[in-house]
């Protein structure tokens, strides 16, 4: 039984949300939809609903409307021959169920609330995306693709000053990953190749101005990350090509602004207190620090190896520091 909840969970949620709904008040009724898809033991399914759910569909072809609407009518058929056996056995009593409806009711509410609110961005201006497009020549005209070697170290942050000395001490990256070992921190190495756009805006203001072989470190969590540039080749794109990412960029970017200010505006005016062991979820949390590349040499590593497994096979394309 307990496995049978947690496999049709997703399912009761939408299903009993939309029964809840139904049972609030008599205009909800009134207003119920007089076309009817589906009846389950005389419930019915109407085509609102089934319209509902053709609506979050992405990129849904008017070809495979008709299709998607017949397997849409067969989804809300088997989650209302399951919500209703959940309700039989009083599954919506459950404390998981109950707090699970409360979940999905507090995001749908406020998601909704947001949406309503800010609207749809207003298109960028041809201005302000060629301002956008030569402000970050490392995105644009100096593209690059970075093939980038990564150790991640785990350690206490009282640590992480001394592991940085003696990473900027060492001769060679294999003389540092030595000294871990030794020290008995845990490192895991990776390798990833991706173009500038999909790697954190800060991150590549300081990749396209390292060269070949350099690296930089970047505080994590559970310790810091050791980021070499083994390799990068350029490829720029034009104005035209990159218009409607940067647009999209622009849009996101003042929508995410405008729900910011919305919601600092009503956090100020709401009473909130944190309490007890979440007391500190009142503060602002503070990101990963970026410690400037110079200050963790490596040299280059031109040859293209496959990814790394391991702290030992990430030292092996490098065999000096500058």
């Amino acid at each position: 039984m307990q496995g049978l909840k947690r496999l049709y969970l997703p399912l009761l949620i939408a299903a009993l949300i939309v029964g809840c709904g139904d049972k609030k008040d008599g205009a909800a009724k009134e207003e119920k939809p007089t076309q009817v898809a589906a009846k389950v033991n005389g419930t019915e399914l109407t085509v609102s609903q089934v319209n509902f759910a053709l609506q979050r569909i992405p990129n849904l072809d008017k070809d495979q409307s008709k299709a998607a609407s017949l397997q849409v009518v067969r989804n809300l058929v088997d989650q209302e021959v399951l919500a209703q056996k959940a309700q039989s056995e009083k599954l919506d009593r459950d404390p998981t169920v109950v707090q699970a409806l409360d979940a999905a009711r507090r995001q749908i509410m406020a998601e909704t609330y947001m949406s309503r609110k800010l609207g749809t961005p207003a298109e960028p201006t041809d201005a302000e995306i060629s301002d956008y497009f030569n402000k970050h020549p490392e995105l644009f005209t100096k593209r690059k693709i970075y093939r980038l070697q990564e150790l991640a170290i785990k350690a206490p942050k009282d640590k992480l000053e001394a592991i940085g000395a003696q990473l900027r001490a060492s001769k060679s990256l294999n003389e540092f990953v030595d000294w871990l070992k030794t020290e008995k921190y845990p490192a895991q190495a990776s390798q990833v190749v991706k173009p500038a756009e999909q790697l954190p805006l800060p991150m590549v203001a300081k990749l396209s101005e390292m060269p070949d072989g350099q690296a930089m470190i970047v505080n994590t969590p559970e310790g810091m990350t050791v980021i070499v540039l083994a390799d990068s080749q350029l490829q720029p794109v034009t104005l035209e090509q990159a218009k409607p990412a940067i647009a999209r960029l622009l849009q996101n970017e003042a929508r995410q602004k405008a729900a910011k200010a919305e919601l600092d505006s009503l956090k100020a005016a709401a009473k909130i207190e944190y309490v007890g062991e979440f007391a500190d979820a009142g503060k602002e949390a503070t990101a990963p620090a970026e410690q400037p590349a110079a200050t963790a040499p490596a040299a280059p590593a031109k040859d293209a190896a496959a990814p790394a497994a391991d702290a030992d096979a990430i030292s092996k394309g490098v065999s000096g520091l500058k």
